[in-house]
């Protein structure tokens, strides 16, 4: 789900000014999937930009908000949302715990990261949603802490119908800032990408495992 569709193209903006989303329809990426992808999403980057990781924090801290109440806990997904999950956090003046893909191995073999009590409503903050796959592991795992998980919140998403199918399955309500419908919208309008691009582009949306440029 979106929330503001101007929201979610000036952040689509943002993410390309500054490179953290990439297009390239002709010289495809290669996934570690496998699948080759003609767009490639490192939202790590924004943290490098002051401007636009202030704006990031202010409008998932605002979706937080509108969508769920105030929590008594974010939760970042590690690693890629510790630092956005943070300043989430800090904006809301709320605790933070961040979960890692499986638990440690050695010491106290934590896979929860922080303080969280039994019954704390939480919000999850994730960075990029592909296929929902790690994403929904970390809300496993703070199911097993039994705190209440009051949805997901993100920055961007490829829209996969299979993301969708693995929230709805696991019966977690997501919303993100921006997805890919508003990121190549975006990009035709700033004339970053052809209109021939865009056809290949949404071609890729439609079967991104069978996808050739």
């Amino acid at each position: 789900m979106i929330l503001n569709k101007d929201t979610a193209k000036k952040t689509a903006e943002l993410l390309l000014q500054i490179k953290a989303i990439k297009l390239s329809p002709t010289e495809p990426f290669n996934w570690a999937s496998g699948w080759k992808s003609p767009i490639y999403c490192d939202n790590r980057i924004t943290l490098s930009f002051p401007a636009v990781r202030n704006f990031l924090k202010t409008e998932l801290a605002k979706i937080v908000e509108e969508k769920h109440g105030k929590p008594d806990v974010i939760a970042g997904v590690a690693t890629g949302a510790i630092a956005i999950g943070v300043l989430v956090a800090q904006e809301l003046g709320v605790p933070f715990v961040y979960v890692r893909p499986e638990a440690k191995k050695h010491g106290r073999k934590n896979q929860i990261e922080g303080h969280i009590e039994k019954g704390q409503n939480v919000v999850v903050i994730e960075d990029l949603i592909s296929t929902g796959k790690s994403s929904l592991q970390a809300v496993k795992a703070l199911k097993k802490a039994k705190v209440t998980i009051k949805g997901m919140v993100a920055i961007f998403t490829y829209g996969f119908d299979i993301a969708s199918s693995n929230f709805e399955k696991d019966n977690i309500e997501l919303t993100t800032i921006s997805n890919y419908k508003h990121l190549i919208e975006q990009a035709l309008d700033s004339q970053y990408i052809s209109e021939k691009e865009l056809t290949s582009l949404q071609e890729w949306r439609t079967n991104p495992s069978k996808w050739t440029p």
